[in-house]
């Protein structure tokens, strides 16, 4: 059984740690758990202190909702409609910062999307490595129904999970999409029947990435993530890079001699 975290003494975010599992529940649901400048603050908070846990207590991370309508519904738009313009740019760059907070942790970071991902929720989820949904999720960017545009990334990072043309039609419309639609175009890597379904089988996914070597799969992310950043030569060089370090750690000795051996390997991230 893992445990609830009273700790860190959030106050819209619940963690529950199971070894080195993590679970983050955006916890606002008389809002759908629209994402306010207090949940950003809490989550970036914690982000910052999970980036400097070593893999003995840290090894991947799940991102969840509040009950079962809503994984998050967006901004809190009350807030919203206060800001001016130089607000509004800090407020976004607050989000974007915290966003990013995700692409640079070493582990792996999985959605569980629970219900309606719009706005920020739906940039959220697509901020994480990998996004799995129960049946009911709904996904989309409504932000020019406002008269606005995504502000945490939504604009980069959608048509890097489903295309330009895909996302351009999505962002342009602010039209919603259920969740075998966004398995569809890419943007889900799996949908579940329900939500009771998610978590049981997002840990199912961490116990097979458990079983490799944590250092290697830090490295991966980190390849894969900078490989958007660069011209393909570079990001070549990088992932050569990445490649030869592993060479110098414990955990690559431990695989190599492994699988000479015919035994299973015995990881400890270093």
């Amino acid at each position: 059984m893992g445990k609830d975290i009273a700790g860190f003494n959030y106050e819209f975010i619940k963690l529950h740690q199971e070894n080195s599992l993590w679970t983050v529940t955006i916890s606002k649901p008389q809002s759908l758990n629209a994402l306010s400048v207090k949940i950003i603050d809490e989550l970036g908070d914690f982000l910052r202190q999970l980036s400097e846990m070593g893999f003995e207590h840290a090894r991947g991370l799940i991102i969840t909702g509040e009950g079962e309508k809503a994984f998050v519904a967006g901004a809190d738009i009350k807030e919203l409609a206060e800001l001016n313009e130089e607000q509004a740019n800090l407020f976004a760059v607050k989000g974007q910062s915290v966003f990013h907070e995700l692409n640079l942790l070493k582990i792996p970071v999985v959605a569980a999307v629970n219900g309606f991902a719009l706005g920020g929720g739906c940039e959220l989820a697509l901020a994480c490595d990998f996004i799995v949904a129960s049946k009911n999720a709904k996904f989309g960017l409504p932000e020019v129904t406002l008269g606005l545009i995504p502000g945490f990334g939504g604009t980069v990072r959608l048509s890097r999970a489903v295309g330009l043309r895909k996302a351009r039609e999505l962002i342009f419309t602010g039209d919603m999409i259920d969740a075998d639609e966004a398995y569809r175009i890419g943007l889900v890597n799996e949908v579940v029947p329900s939500v009771a379904d998610l978590l049981p089988v997002v840990n199912k996914k961490f116990q097979t990435v458990f079983k490799r070597a944590p250092v290697a799969v830090a490295h991966s992310k980190l390849s894969v993530n900078r490989s958007w950043d660069l011209e393909v030569e570079e990001a070549l060089k990088y992932e050569a890079e990445m490649f030869s370090q592993l060479f110098s750690t414990e955990d690559a000795k431990e695989g190599t001699n492994a699988f000479l051996n015919k035994r299973k390997p015995e990881f400890k991230g270093i």
